[in-house]
């Protein structure tokens, strides 16, 4: 079998300025004033570093950014709950991916889950809008709630599918497929193939040049992604 984490953000669907709605709208009630400043777009940085930043470079003082960062952090599937309708309306699905999904998890030989930089409340709450959910195995993914390192999150997740699946994963068949430099470092650091998707904010180039071992530009070809996925796997680890 081989495990296959999915990004979420710009590889399955987009979310429009709803995180960012979000992200102004718990700092304002935590902070108490607006915040000047929001998190850069798309570089699949977790969410508890995302809110760090967030703080940091809002003017909040290093004495209280990290009890402010839990305060904040806890309260954002919340605040992202009641914004579904603003998600649907500002958001989409990405090119290809519902029919990608479906045919990754209708494939017995792959185990679907997810890899992201999400809460684990957020990457369900984000999924189930678009009515993606049902695609994948939330139980053995690997999310921010679980470390802000993402590199640790392959771990995790291998370790979850192996105490489900009864198989032990690797690097040698597991695949992640995302659209950032984060989803690249995240595999090369974190024990995993990476099928790198120019459906963000980075370029295929970049993509390569960092070190995604395939590139496609999107996830229309759903034939091709699967035929990838079985060759990563199959294939000497460097």
């Amino acid at each position: 079998m081989i495990l296959v984490l999915w990004d979420i953000d710009r590889t399955l669907l987009y979310v429009g300025d709803t995180d960012r709605l979000v992200y102004r709208q718990v700092f304002r009630e935590v902070v108490g004033r607006d915040a000047e400043r929001l998190p850069e777009r798309g570089t699949g940085v977790t969410m508890p570093l995302a809110v760090r930043e967030l703080l940091s470079s809002n003017g909040v003082p290093d004495a209280e950014v990290g009890h402010l960062a839990q305060v904040i952090v806890d309260r954002l599937p919340g605040c992202l709950e009641q914004h579904r309708e603003e998600m649907r309306l500002s958001g989409q699905i990405m090119p290809g991916a519902e029919a990608a999904l479906k045919a990754v998890h209708q494939n017995e030989q792959l185990v679907p889950s997810v890899l992201t930089g999400n809460l684990k409340a957020s990457a369900e709450i984000k999924l189930a809008t678009f009515s993606l959910l049902r695609y994948v195995d939330v139980s053995v993914g690997g999310f921010a709630s679980d470390s802000p390192h993402r590199p640790a999150l392959v771990s995790i997740s291998q370790r979850r599918s192996a105490s489900v699946y009864g198989q032990f994963f690797s690097r040698t068949n597991t695949v992640i497929i995302g659209d950032s430099l984060q989803d690249v470092h995240t595999g090369r650091e974190g024990g995993a193939k990476v099928i790198g998707v120019a459906s963000g904010t980075t370029s295929a180039q970049q993509l390569a040049e960092a070190g995604a071992d395939r590139v496609m530009p999107d996830l229309t070809d759903v034939d091709r992604l699967q035929e990838v996925i079985h060759e990563l796997a199959v294939r000497r680890s460097s």
